[in-house]
């Protein structure tokens, strides 16, 4: 079987590897939070080791999501400025799913800052804004599904849906331990972790598992081009190298 004599780049693999190594670092610390919130302890797993845990995750986090900015912006299939990855929704590629991405980001940012100066702000203010992960999650989420170009991939919708089901165990632990008083609250947190799931169950084969989502996505024709420039577009080539490049890479 002829073999391509051309593949994808370094930084389109790293880009990719990055950004799932990315939404399961977020999820573990959002689950390792929720966990922490609702006192949950192991034997041998005092309080300030979970939270030392914790910090530890959300920081690689942030290390891991900076090489993904980075690998995004340096390779040339999307045209992704650094502008794009810090202000959302002013990309040309895809740009309500990069946007959101950017918006996951900065929440992530604001969150990881404030952490670090929680003693100048205080209980109160770093608290509320902590509570930003929670929206943070299902942004990170979306915009994997929706930009990722290995969404039809089934090692891909699998890490989406372990990490979705491990959120959801975690918030169903911490309403059943807490918040006893508020039982509005707890039934809103509860519908809104069966809902969203089920949306995105019910969204996704119309939506980035359907025809031409690169398109209605919104990758333009001219990142087609440039991608088509930087990387030659082999005659033959494998289905497993087929299947991990975008449709719009290559006519």
């Amino acid at each position: 079987m002829p073999v391509a004599t051309a593949g994808p780049s370094a930084l389109w693999y790293l880009t990719r590897a990055t950004g799932a190594v990315t939404l399961v670092l977020l999820t573990a610390s959002v689950v390792i939070g929720v966990a922490n919130i609702g006192r949950v302890q192991a034997a041998g797993w005092p309080r300030f080791v979970v939270e030392g845990v914790h910090r530890n995750v959300s920081l690689l986090a942030i290390v891991v999501l900076a090489i993904h900015i980075a690998t995004s912006v340096l390779d040339p299939f999307a045209g992704v400025h650094v502008i794009d990855a810090i202000v959302p929704f002013t990309g040309s590629y895809r740009p309500l799913w990069l946007g959101l991405g950017a918006f996951a980001s900065d929440l992530l940012l604001a969150i990881a800052i404030t952490s670090l100066v929680r003693r100048h702000l205080g209980h109160g203010v770093w608290r509320a804004t902590h509570w930003l992960a929670y929206l943070c999650w299902p942004v990170a989420v979306l915009h994997t599904v929706g930009t990722g170009s290995d969404v039809k991939q089934v090692w891909l919708l699998a890490l989406t849906a372990a990490c979705a089901v491990a959120v959801i165990v975690a918030v169903w632990a911490r309403l059943g331990l807490g918040w006893p008083a508020r039982r509005g609250l707890r039934g809103t947190a509860f519908a809104a972790s069966l809902a969203l799931p089920a949306a995105l169950v019910v969204w996704l084969p119309s939506g980035p598992l359907g025809t031409d989502w690169a398109k209605r996505a919104g990758s333009s024709r001219s990142t087609s081009r440039s991608r088509s420039r930087a990387l030659p577009c082999p005659r033959w080539h494998s289905r497993s190298w087929a299947s991990s490049r975008p449709a719009a890479a290559c006519g």
